[in-house]
């Protein structure tokens, strides 16, 4: 759940940071009242704090995928 959301909020800065960079246009700032506005800012913070929590997905064993692919076993017959 809080990986789903985490990177739900990457995708949502990601497509601000491609707004910016292609129409020189801040979404979020838009919607939000400037980017030194408070809501805004707690869009930021939480788009960043999602990108350190997805820093995890980098380094974790992810177990579920070995558990649920069925083992294949190669036969040299």
């Amino acid at each position: 759940m809080m990986d789903k959301l985490a990177l739900l909020l990457l995708i949502i800065g990601g497509l601000n940071w491609g707004s910016i960079g292609i129409f020189q246009f801040d979404l979020v700032a838009w919607i939000c009242g400037g980017q030194t506005g408070i809501v805004s800012r707690i869009i930021y913070t939480l788009v960043a704090l999602s990108a350190i929590w997805c820093i995890s997905l980098l380094f974790r064993n992810n177990e579920d995928e070995s558990t649920s692919e069925p083992q294949r076993h190669s036969s040299n017959a």
